[in-house]
């Protein structure tokens, strides 16, 4: 089944902004990543000092279907951010063949950010804006096929 989701990013207030959702809709985080945890890439400098300690991705299940998920993505990651602009839609697909008709479908006339790609985190991933100015990103969970 293909799910929906809002992704949230921050400018550094990330983990404050899930912990006070925790409070108000329960339940555990299964994930929180810090960019310092970030395994080494060539061509990329590691993250370091208070940028290291920011989060890298969090999620929150509200229910069987739904998930609030977020990150930080101010300073380096996203100098044009601004509150209002820091949201994206998740989609999650139950296969590869699926992720890539509706990165594809949804992502023409728009501009791809992040091509499909399998990730260090186990996701057959990508990223876009679309045509209208929305930003998505499309997943697939290959390390739960395994």
């Amino acid at each position: 089944m293909t799910t929906v989701n809002v992704y949230l990013s921050y400018d550094g207030n990330c983990e404050e902004a899930f912990r006070f959702y925790q409070s108000v809709f329960g339940g555990e985080f299964p994930f929180m990543g810090r960019y310092k945890d970030i395994p080494p890439q060539e061509g990329c400098d590691p993250v370091s000092g208070d940028q290291g300690e920011k989060i890298m991705h969090v999620s929150l299940s509200i229910s069987k279907e739904t998930v609030l998920m977020g990150s930080d993505v101010g300073g380096q990651w996203n100098e044009e951010f601004k509150a209002g602009n820091n949201f994206s839609v998740a989609i999650g697909t139950d296969s590869k063949d699926e992720a890539d008709r509706l990165f594809a479908g949804l992502s023409e006339g728009g501009q791809v950010t992040m091509p499909m790609n399998s990730t260090f985190w186990g996701d057959y991933f990508g990223m876009f804006v679309d045509k209208f100015g929305i930003s998505w990103m499309v997943s697939f969970a290959e390390n739960s096929q395994k």
